[in-house]
């Protein structure tokens, strides 16, 4: 071949490229097959991460300091304080819920973010407002010194409805910000189905850097009785995430919503429950109804149907094809109460499959749901001035973020490429996101245990007859740095590895669900936390004892509330062995067939490539 013959095609590759229609079904804001060229991929995922580190920033600033904000300003005890944060904590995730099934079902993942957006939006000004208006009396009180005043029914009835409004907003946004990200990445193609796994560590890194301004400067200006200005500046920020959103859309991949996955759901059970004394076909899955859920051309169809699974039999029923199933096809179509395709019923056997996994992630979400809490609470009770500058106890979990930072390059520059070779040398799968799961789970144990035995120190140094109790320990509060370090460190592998592995075992028409599950997690342990720390109270001040986690942690046992915790979650872990060792991943009928063809058409790409660029060194073409 001439070196003008070969200049030619690859000429002609490039112009083809550049009308590449993606494969994975999504398409354009216009409602036409996305191109490949002009959409998605870094360009929308990276206005995406800003969005999320924005968004981060302003939730956080809200979040951060709210169990001092209860204490300060609304004169609440500890116990109650780390409570309302836990339950207004699980709240958000709760809504992540709302916001997936509408994503899911009928507003798509674009107008569901811009929606919750909105409303994030409208809470935090609220919250700013009555603040400064009504809350914050006398001016400068909710500082360690200056006392405020106390509050009306209405005041605190707006502060609650401001705060909750925050939630909603953010747990609606939250799961689909994640999947909308993913959506900006084929992962019909191979090297945007490579960028879509490395997205999740990098929106995880968003989200935590989103947080370490709050954590450190907004703290800092909380912490000293500036609560109106760090509100104000959340609004800003969730303001400025809002219009960066927008005006990325003429760039972004959509994915159509798919119908009401409930109802999918529902129907599959039904149907099975029906068909409870029809006896299994003697050809298996030949025999079962399997035509697409929705018809080829239907809104949000992939085309793409799921292995069938042994697991779960009952279920399979609700595809075994009757006499009456045959007549009701004959008199006008297929009842989908009495008959479901194959690939329907396998979208519930993969939700049912994810449960158990699902339910040992709740342990570890107690365990990290304590930094917004009692860690704070414990940094509080510690020496916080370094020559004369206070360290606001909240600032701590910056610590956190820079681990999340530091074992996500660890992850992807090291870890991942050494898994890589030797998954190549012995045939393995490298490391998985069941194993980086477990891995978060031994890492928050060692979390625990260091911050029982730093507890323990703090109270050797403490002194116990102190009225109020800030800083009445000698012991310094960067002793805290390992268990936060630990905590971070944690989270890529359990947050990050969850993110992926929920986003990847979900069928195409869950996506945003399989997110919410992640945060769903966090909501559970959130509730969980707040239960234990009830019970705990309750339990320990028998016989008008203390307690373990009274007013004055100078007189409690907070390290017998970090040690139960560990021995929990070492419980979790070997829960999750077991089912982790049992679950069987989703398979995707020719994807993994496609995948090879694709790869090898790149190879050849590749190799002309190389062709062209040879002879051009000796070439003035």
């Amino acid at each position: 071949m001439s070196c003008l013959e070969i200049y030619n095609k690859d000429v002609m590759k490039k112009k083809e490229g550049e009308e590449e229609e993606t494969r994975d079904g999504t398409v354009d804001y216009n409602g036409r097959p996305s191109i490949r060229s002009n959409s998605g991929q870094w360009v929308a995922g990276i206005i995406i991460l800003l969005n999320q580190g924005l968004a981060t920033l302003a939730f956080f600033g809200v979040g951060v300091n709210l169990v001092l904000f209860l204490t300060r300003v609304l004169q609440q005890n500890n116990a109650d304080a780390a409570n309302n944060v836990s339950k207004w904590t699980g709240t958000v995730y709760i809504f992540s819920l709302v916001g997936a099934f509408l994503s899911d079902s009928y507003w798509g993942r674009y107008k569901t973010c811009a929606i919750f957006q909105v409303i994030f939006v409208i809470g935090l000004s609220s919250l700013s407002l009555s603040s400064y208006m009504f809350l914050i009396r006398p001016r400068g009180c909710g500082d360690e010194v200056t006392p405020c005043g106390t509050h009306s029914t209405m005041e605190i009835t707006l502060f609650y409805l401001s705060i909750y409004l925050i939630a909603l907003g953010n747990g609606g946004y939250q799961p689909n910000i994640a999947t909308f990200g993913a959506d900006q990445f084929d992962e019909e193609h191979p090297k945007e189905a490579y960028s879509k796994i490395a997205f999740f560590s990098y929106f995880y890194l968003a989200l935590n850097m989103g947080s370490l301004f709050s954590n450190t400067i907004l703290g800092y200006f909380e912490d000293e009785g500036m609560w109106a200005l760090g509100f104000w500046a959340s609004t800003g920020s969730a303001i400025l995430a809002l219009i960066l959103f927008l005006v990325g859309t003429p760039r972004y991949r959509y994915f159509k919503p798919t119908g009401n996955p409930l109802a999918r759901f529902c129907q599959v059970l039904v149907a099975a429950t029906k068909k409870s004394a029809v006896e299994a076909p003697s050809k298996g899955r030949e025999e079962m109804y399997d035509e697409d859920r929705q018809g080829k051309n239907a809104p949000g169809n992939t085309g793409r149907r799921i292995v069938h699974t042994d697991e779960f039999k009952f279920l399979d029923k609700a595809a075994y094809i009757t006499a009456r199933d045959l007549d009701d096809k004959k008199q006008g179509g297929v009842n989908p109460w009495r008959l479901c395709p194959v690939t329907q019923v396998e979208e519930v056997k993969c939700i049912l499959r994810l449960m158990p996994i699902w339910l040992c992630t709740i342990i570890y979400s107690v365990v990290f749901t304590q930094m917004a809490s009692l860690f704070v609470e414990q940094g509080a009770a510690m020496k916080t001035t370094v020559s004369d500058f206070k360290i606001p106890p909240a600032s701590m979990s910056s610590f956190d973020i820079l681990s999340v930072a530091l074992f996500i390059f660890i992850y992807r520059r090291v870890l991942e490429p050494l898994a890589t070779r030797f998954k190549k040398k012995d045939g393995t799968k490298g490391i998985t996101e069941l194993h980086r799961m477990g891995i978060g789970l031994v890492i928050a144990i060692l979390a625990m245990i260091a911050a029982g035995v730093v507890e323990c120190f703090r109270l050797k140094y403490a002194d116990k007859s102190c009225t109020h109790c800030d800083g009445s320990s000698s012991l310094s509060i960067f002793w805290q740095v390992p268990q936060y370090s630990l905590i971070g460190a944690s989270e890529v592998f359990m947050y990050v590895g969850q993110l992926e592995f929920f986003n990847a075992q979900t069928p195409d028409g869950l996506k945003s669900f399989g997110s919410a599950l992640c945060m769903m997690s966090m909501s559970m342990g959130n509730f969980v936390s707040s239960l234990l720390v009830t019970m705990v109270v309750k339990i320990s001040t028998e016989d008008n004892m203390p307690g373990w986690i009274p007013r004055n942690l100078n007189k409690g046992h907070l390290d017998r509330f970090y040690f139960l915790l560990a021995a929990l979650t070492s419980v979790d872990l070997v829960v999750y062995v077991v089912c982790a060792r049992w679950y069987k991943c989703i398979k995707l009928e020719g994807k993994d067939d496609q995948m090879q063809i694709m790869t090898s058409d790149d190879d050849e790409n590749d190799t002309d490539s190389d062709d062209y660029e040879e002879p051009m060194k000796d070439s003035k073409v």
